[in-house]
């Protein structure tokens, strides 16, 4: 059986060409593995195929992933119960990586480009993902009242966000000298900056500074979230800044916030 009805039914739910290309990959890999027709596989071949997955040190999220694809085809499309006994790999808990103030104003301060300075900025300032910094769009931003609008963030919803003084202020300055009439705030050669542009200029801005942590954008989305936290705003508010629509994920954030640990006085200090 081919996987047309698979992408039949990703699309009819709407979900991003990025799920339909994940999922369609994984089945087809998952065919290719086990050299049998859809109707014909069982537990003990998705066993196998997540066994050999992990033997090639898959990391646990790439499998889970896999197997979401699985489920969907084989339960939401074929409607066969093949994962009564199949648990997915427990996720590393990793501490997400998180840059000091200083830290960032030297990122800021090695970046001469002022366009790459600006994505910086928003992607701190705002605590964007940066697919939704890039997808941006001058009438997304209203500069009076100092927020903005995410469009189709993750999960297609739409979300407010916070617009700094000092991000307006520059954005003013850069838009000011653009020419171009593109509706995007980050534009390349009149197209929207990609997501593989924008990792580069934040890389690029670290090796600049000198910064030795591993850098990238995700790592201003995560400083602005401990940030928040170390001043004090409310961690549903932080969530909802950051489009979570689950708690804990706004709540890793509470485990790296340096400046909260350092005001624990030692018991030993009071021997």
């Amino acid at each position: 059986m081919t996987l047309e009805k698979l992408e039949t039914e990703i699309r009819i739910r709407g979900l991003s060409d990025k799920t339909v290309a994940a999922y369609l990959y994984h089945n087809k890999s998952f065919l290719e593995f086990i050299k049998k027709d859809s109707e014909k596989v069982d537990e003990d071949d998705i066993k196998a195929y997540v066994a050999r997955l992990m033997s090639e040190k898959k990391k646990a999220a790439s499998v889970n992933l896999a197997l979401s694809a699985l489920k969907f085809y084989y339960h939401e499309v074929l409607h066969r119960s093949v994962f009564v006994t199949i648990k997915p790999p427990k996720s590393e808990k990793k501490i997400p990586t998180v840059l000091s103030k200083e830290e960032i104003k030297k990122l800021l301060e090695a970046t001469k480009n002022f366009k790459h300075r600006l994505l910086i900025e928003i992607l701190y300032s705002s605590g964007l993902r940066v697919s939704e910094a890039v997808g941006l769009k001058k009438d997304d931003l209203d500069l009076q009242d100092k927020m903005g609008m995410v469009r189709g963030g993750k999960g297609k919803k739409d979300r407010h966000i916070i617009l700094s003084s000092n991000f307006i202020n520059d954005l003013k300055r850069y838009l000011g000298e653009r020419k171009d009439d593109n509706p995007y705030v980050f534009a390349v050669s009149g197209h929207q900056m990609s997501v593989r542009q924008a990792q580069s200029v934040v890389t690029e801005a670290a090796r600049k500074a000198g910064i030795r942590k591993r850098v990238f954008c995700h790592c201003l989305r995560s400083s602005f979230a401990t940030h928040l936290l170390e001043a004090g705003t409310d961690i549903r508010v932080i969530q909802e800044l950051l489009g979570h629509s689950n708690l804990a994920t706004t709540e890793r954030y509470t485990r790296v916030s340096n400046e909260q640990l350092k005001k624990v006085k030692s018991p030993f200090d009071d021997m």
